[in-house]
């Protein structure tokens, strides 16, 4: 790009970007600078001493995020990865000698808002009263050749904010610079990532990794997004789901066994779905969905008060609570609750017609399990806000799940549904390879019936379970969902850095 086709301010910078390269200073340059501290903690620590003790003498690196120049002095605020600090600087500091170019040109001149910098100085109070370093060297560290967005702000109301969603997930590393609390929502996704680490391993699971790229695409009803292996001349699916090979860890003698995987799903994009998005998955050998779901009350609840020191959330304007024990109550009893129709022992004909009654939308490729589950999500989901455990799903819904033990025609699973969504799925896994095998061969029928989202056949799966599975119990947790919620957000776009965006033409 040539730099008459530039933006007025792009050209600009382009035009400095050159005048320090003649005189002599290289904006890019290559050596390390020794950053010994940082903002938030040199604020936080500093404690006002007698004029005449030593002052603390610090290296500190960040961008430029505005000037106030005065003649031969001038404060500038520097931010770093914790925050910002208010720089005072001095020309005859900095220019001890009679060359004053680094202050009257470099600094004055072409140094602009997003630049880095790197000091050298020691930490003060000003007169009035702000927590500073006074600049004895400064360095160039990297020329910024676009604008930063700056958001200003004055008697808490904000001007120019760079506000627009879009705008902000498209160009994230501008949204992380300009948006105070942004940052801190990634953070606390990987506090929340590792505060579950921590819980499973305080108990003795081993955290592993499993295949993205599979022959079979199983573990989840799911369209999977499809490639080729090359050499190998065969097709590959992205992961839906890891529960397949994990089970496999659990036939080959681990007792307990975890990961985070990043899926892949083929579908719709909303405030909740992402076609790539991160799971948790966990299996454990000799127990069923009863003893997981306590084990689940107490994840969440030790999470949410490691990374927010209490088990309560918001979101908008609704209060939630992590802390256990949750509601629970079966599919059949939260459908006839709120629909008043009764799905025990109902046949696929009478199920259908219920769905039309109810006006909603369903057609010839679904079938009983799936229409129970537009039944469920169109009428029951909205009103679950609170964690609560919805219970023994129909056996048409479940191909990797034990049948109850006692109630015919459903199996031993549960949902977590949080703020009206389904947040973590949990099973007492099926491990009886011929119930097994009937199961997948139903989900190919319902696939021949044009279901795009039915299961696929593993048979490498079945015979794993022939060599013999212990009683397990596997649960996953959305881990997306589950930071949107322990951070008070309500779309699935603010707990991503990337979030998938149409693309466009104008970069």
């Amino acid at each position: 790009m040539e730099i008459k086709d530039l933006k007025e301010q792009e050209r600009i910078r382009r035009e400095s970007l050159q005048q320090i390269i003649d005189l002599g200073i290289d904006p890019y340059p290559a050596e390390e600078f020794p950053v010994n501290a940082y903002a938030e903690e040199i604020k936080s620590s500093f404690k006002d001493e007698p004029e005449d003790a030593p002052k603390r003498m610090v290296y500190v690196a960040g961008r430029v995020m505005g000037r106030r120049i005065m003649g031969k002095a001038a404060f500038c605020e520097l931010q770093d990865s914790t925050g910002r600090i208010q720089l005072y600087i001095t020309r005859d500091d900095i220019c001890p000698g009679e060359d004053k170019e680094l202050y009257n040109t470099l600094f004055k001149k072409l140094l602009d808002i997003g630049d880095f910098i790197g000091v050298y100085g020691y930490v003060f109070r000003t007169k009035m009263g702000e927590i500073s370093i006074h600049v004895q060297e400064l360095k160039l560290l990297s020329k910024s050749l676009r604008p930063l967005p700056v958001v200003k702000t004055k008697d808490d109301q904000v001007f120019d904010s760079f506000s627009d969603p879009e705008q902000r997930y498209r160009q994230r590393y501008v949204d992380l610079v300009v948006n105070a609390g942004v940052k801190e929502i990634f953070i606390k996704r990987t506090k929340i990532f590792n505060a579950m680490r921590d819980f499973f391993n305080a108990r003795g699971w081993l955290e592993v990794d499993t295949p993205v790229l599979q022959p079979i695409p199983g573990g989840a009803a799911a369209r999977p997004f499809i490639t080729h292996h090359n050499t190998l001349d065969i097709p590959l699916y992205l992961r839906i789901a890891n529960e397949l090979y994990l089970k496999r860890l659990i036939v080959g003698g681990f007792d307990g066994v975890y990961e985070f995987s990043r899926n892949f799903r083929n579908e719709g994009m909303d405030r909740t779905h992402n076609p790539e998005f991160t799971a948790m998955e966990i299996y454990v050998a000799y127990k069923d969905y009863n003893w997981m779901m306590n084990m689940t009350e107490q994840l969440l609840e030790y999470v949410a008060t490691e990374v927010l020191g209490t088990t309560k959330t918001t979101i908008g304007s609704t209060e939630i609570d992590f802390k256990a024990p949750y509601k629970r109550i079966s599919m059949r009893d939260a459908i006839l609750e709120h629909t008043g129709f009764d799905i025990y022992n109902k046949n696929e004909d009478e199920i259908r017609q219920a769905c039309k009654d109810m006006h909603i939308e369903v057609d010839n490729t679904m079938g009983k399990g799936k229409m129970i589950d537009e039944i469920f999500g169109e009428k029951c989901e909205k009103h679950y806000i609170q964690p609560t455990f919805i219970t023994d799903y129909p056996i048409e819904m479940s191909p990797l799940t034990k049948k109850h033990r006692s109630i015919p025609g459903v199996t031993e699973r549960f949902e977590l549904m949080v703020n009206g969504k389904e947040i973590a799925n949990a099973y007492s896994e099926l491990n009886d390879p011929i119930d097994q095998l009937e199961r997948f061969e139903d989900q190919l029928k319902l696939s021949q019936k044009g279901d795009d989202e039915a299961m696929f056949i593993d048979k490498d799966f079945v015979r794993a379970l022939e060599y013999g599975m212990p009683p397990t119990s596997g649960m996953g947790i959305g881990m997306d969902r589950l930071v949107m919620f322990l951070t008070g957000q309500e779309s699935i776009q603010e707990v991503l850095f990337f979030p998938q965006m149409r693309p466009r033409k104008d970069i």
